[in-house]
């Protein structure tokens, strides 16, 4: 028992001198990242110090474009959706059996052309049966007329009463009456024998053929026999808020205004056409106008049912003040761009916008043509900050060399000359 005593008493010790150095090592990288946390503030505003140095005086890079006159095209947007101008479903208008199918799927028919036939015998018979009972009553009425001429000298010379010689007259009006409806009848039945060979009613192309040759066709038949869609010219359909109604009818009273259809994935225009149809009233669950506009479609770009963007152009903006849409910010007092002085000062101007679309503003009144607007760069910019336009075709833009005479649309250095290129 005495022997082991020690040695606890040294492995107690020994402990307590590793919580000691634990404890001695905390507070050392403690302290350690309080000095780094307290030094790198100051350490960091030196090394923006050596930047602003190195940049040429804390001037801050940007981008620039000049304020130009131009004329803007004021266009209303919408989606559409593409109509064949007129559609029409070929339906037989008398039973019997389909002899002949004239047509191919896709064709391009033109009014008048032989679609199909049906049997015409039955209406044929029907004809001639007609034709034999108008020849039979003007056998009779003829008769008729004969006797009433003898009739009428036996009525001179007193032979006989007035009486008959009427009668006579009465029973020539009869027949004349037949022979007129024979003729109708005539003229109904060579109709329906007509009707026994279907022509397209339109020009237009026609579609998927509902029934084969040889079927038996009636004028009850839902489908028809095919569907025509003329889409030469083509329509297209779209909405406008009930907002711009005003605007689009004063354009549209001064004339035809110009509609393009343009494609949903890169915008590119599709056709040119012009508006027909302001429908004549506002739909009032969506608060929106129909409109109709109608496209020559010459090389079958168009195809019905086709949703397309469809542009409006209403107004042409003569000689409007324009600055590119990202010179453009947003402060609580309004709109306002960075104007580049004579001494490359970006100073704060409030302006006001008179439209604005994705890629140019037109500004009513804050800046004057051929001054320059920051158009990137404005993380540190601040009102009278200094600036320094760079090129954006320099690489890096650090080290663009400042040009002479800057051009209309992008503007680069403060308007010294640039040094000629060394020889080769």
């Amino acid at each position: 028992m005495h022997g082991e005593l020690p040695k606890q008493v040294l492995t107690q010790r020994s402990r307590s001198k590793r919580r000691y150095y634990a404890l001695g090592l905390l507070l050392i990288l403690a302290a350690s990242g309080l000095v780094y946390y307290f030094a790198s503030p100051a350490q960091q505003q030196q090394q923006q110090r050596r930047g602003r140095f190195a940049d040429g005086g804390g001037a801050v890079p940007v981008l620039a474009e000049i304020a130009t006159n131009a004329n803007v095209p004021v266009y209303l947007d919408a989606v559409g959706t593409i109509r064949a101008l007129n559609t029409v479903t070929v339906r037989p208008q008398v039973d019997g059996k389909l002899i002949e199918v004239a047509f191919k799927e896709g064709q391009d028919v033109k009014r008048g052309d032989v679609l199909a036939r049906i049997d015409p015998t039955t209406y044929k018979a029907q004809l001639d049966q007609a034709l034999a009972k108008k020849a039979q009553d003007e056998a009779l009425l003829a008769n008729a007329r004969n006797d009433l001429a003898r009739y009428e000298q036996l009525l001179a010379s007193n032979a006989i009463n007035r009486q008959q010689s009427d009668t006579q007259r009465s029973l020539v009006a009869q027949y004349a009456a037949q022979v007129q409806a024979d003729q109708a009848a005539i003229d109904s039945a060579q109709a329906t024998l007509a009707y026994t060979t279907i022509r397209a009613p339109i020009n237009g192309r026609t579609g998927i053929r509902q029934v084969d040759e040889g079927n038996i066709v009636r004028g009850s038949d839902a489908n028809g026999i095919v569907v025509i869609t003329e889409v030469q010219p083509i329509s297209a359909f779209f909405n406008l808020p009930q907002q711009e109604l005003g605007a689009v009818n004063t354009a549209f009273a001064k004339g035809p205004l110009a509609v393009e259809a343009l494609r949903s994935d890169n915008g590119a225009v599709v056709d040119r056409g012009t508006l027909r149809v302001v429908d004549n009233q506002v739909d009032s669950s969506t608060g929106t106008v129909r409109l109709k506009a109608e496209f020559p479609n010459a090389n079958l770009q168009l195809w019905p049912g086709q949703f397309v963007n469809i542009r409006l152009l209403i107004d042409t903006l003569q000689q409007a003040l324009v600055i590119p849409t990202g010179a453009v910010q947003r402060g609580p007092t309004g709109t306002f761009v960075y104007v580049i002085g004579d001494d490359n000062t970006a100073t704060v101007r409030p302006v006001a916008v008179q439209r604005q679309t994705e890629t140019q503003t037109v500004i009513r009144s804050g800046i004057a043509p051929g001054e320059r607007v920051v158009t990137t760069g404005f993380a540190r910019l601040t009102d009278k900050s200094r600036v320094t336009v760079s090129d954006p075709a320099a690489t890096p833009p650090a080290a663009a060399t400042p040009a002479a005479n800057p051009g209309p649309r992008r503007p680069r250095g403060d308007g010294s000359k640039r040094p000629p290129a060394a020889p080769p």
